[in-house]
């Protein structure tokens, strides 16, 4: 019964008494909720204030002289919502707002940990990120490619090679690569997954399972092992082996696949003819020494001069030939592999195992989406179908909540990775709910979440002082005025 675990539901507009201050629906639940606090807004900022607030908001960088003065000389009614369309529209809004879901991916170019080593092809997930924003891709078929791009349909190379380089998300992160127990380095690269998957998607601390039942919210060990075995039957390392490796996914063309494995058969025909060469020359030195002598350590020394000069050009082919081999563009990324199901680790330990739990989604939300995975496959993809169902409570509220912060610089839940009891109450819940329902009648679009708040009257207030306000409000939690940002 718990607030986050009810589907979010779109309430009918509030009555307010001031009818002339909302300019768009979200405006009725934050002015509602500052006249029942005895407050009132803050008046609109000028418009030097908010050409510069919009645009550092949607680039992170701040607008040309010439371009502030063009806003500001523009009084045609429309001149507010053009900017907006055209920064939404500009490169740099994927740059910018990439890098907020960037940073909840846990992104870097390098592993940090025990062994820092450099993570040569993340840059590939960094721009798959940018041009999904760029390009409004739904937010829904976002997270289902990140979660499962390998185990979707492409329609072509192009989409398969983006699908691939999608599932990056699993694979980035902080891992411990030099762990001697290689079942527990698996456990804890899984682990990290599922903190990263409960945290950043569904506001949920589905780590805190590992060892035992929840403290607080109604998840328990069963459900943790439950996703665990999805992970388990997930190729995320090339090895286990000390340091240890993770897999990456080849996204070369057919042609370029072509012409590599041509180069390899060119390779091993230069390798075969060494050998043959080798192999007669010893045989033929053999029989000059006498059936019962031993080769000397060096027999080439030993060759006729015109059989050296033959091995020496073929072994120099041979080396020339491997030096030119093409490298095949590959992306960090995952994949299928043995299906299997895990035991509950007593305790988070691998060392002492209790009965098997089958692979699903929590128990608490198994009423939502699918509830039954392909048995031939890993799981993923039937996860991210669940999470990102119409009726998931979370997925939309999470991703909702994360859009407001990253505009007003805090959560209407402030403690935007816990949904969970001892995660923060929403202050205004009817409004989180309005914008995550929102955002899924509207085709999960990001883009739409973003107009719908900053063509608010909420977004265009000024961020002046008021006295009294600040008495009663002194943290602003009900927006009587535009929050001030570094």
């Amino acid at each position: 019964r718990f607030w986050s675990f009810q589907p979010p539901h779109a309430a009918p507009l509030p009555a307010v008494r001031n009818h002339r201050w909302p300019s768009s629906s979200m405006d009725f639940f934050v002015l509602q909720a500052l006249e029942h606090q005895g407050l009132k807004p803050a008046p609109p900022a000028d418009r030097r204030t908010l050409v510069r607030r919009a645009t550092l908001d949607l680039t992170g960088l701040p607008p040309g002289p010439e371009e502030v003065e063009a806003f500001v000389a523009d009084n045609s009614p429309d001149a507010y919502h053009r900017l907006i369309e055209r920064l939404l529209a500009s490169p740099q809004y994927g740059e910018r707002w990439g890098r907020f879901w960037l940073d909840v991916a846990r992104y870097s170019d390098s592993n940090g940990l025990d062994e820092n080593i450099a993570h040569g092809n993340a840059w590939r997930y960094r721009d798959y990120v940018i041009a999904a924003f760029n390009s409004d891709k739904p937010y829904d078929r976002f997270l289902q490619e990140q979660l499962a791009g390998d185990l979707l349909e492409a329609s072509d190379h192009a989409s398969r090679v983006e699908l691939n380089i999608a599932t990056g998300f699993l694979s980035l992160g902080p891992k411990v690569l030099a762990e001697q127990d290689v079942v527990k380095m698996e456990m804890d690269i899984i682990d990290e997954q599922i903190d990263t998957i409960g945290r950043s998607l569904m506001g949920l601390t589905l780590g805190c399972t590992r060892c035992h039942d929840h403290k607080f919210d109604p998840l328990t060990t069963r459900d943790y092992y439950a996703l665990a075995g999805i992970f388990k039957s997930t190729r995320t390392m090339e090895s286990f082996k000390t340091i240890a490796r993770w897999n990456e996914n080849s996204i070369a063309a057919a042609d370029e696949q072509g012409r590599f494995d041509q180069h390899q058969q060119q390779i091993e025909a230069a390798r075969k003819a060494v050998e043959e060469t080798t192999t007669a020359a010893n045989e033929q030195l053999r029989t000059q020494l006498g059936p019962d002598a031993e080769l000397p350590e060096k027999p080439e020394e030993k060759y006729p001069e015109e059989t050296r000069e033959k091995l020496a050009a073929q072994q120099a082919a041979l080396k020339q030939l491997e030096e030119s081999l093409p490298a095949l563009p590959t992306a960090m990324g995952v994949k299928d592999q043995e299906v299997t199901d895990l035991a509950v680790h007593v305790r988070g330990s691998h060392l002492s195992l209790g009965e098997i739990v089958q692979r699903r989604v929590p128990e608490l939300l198994s009423h939502v989406g699918p509830s039954q995975f392909d048995r031939q496959q890993s799981g993923r993809l039937g996860l991210a179908r669940w999470l990102t169902d119409p009726g998931h409570p979370l997925t939309s509220r999470v991703m909702a909540n994360r859009i407001w912060r990253w505009h007003f610089g805090r959560g209407i839940v402030s403690s935007t990775d816990n949904f969970g009891k001892l995660g923060a109450a929403p202050t205004h819940p009817d409004l989180l709910d309005h914008l995550a329902s929102g955002m899924v009648e509207r085709g999960w679009s990001i883009k739409q979440v973003h107009r719908c708040i900053m063509l608010s009257s909420t977004y265009r207030m000024s961020s002046r002082f008021d006295g009294r306000s600040a008495r009663l409000d002194p943290a602003n939690q009900w927006l009587w005025r535009f929050p001030l940002r570094r």
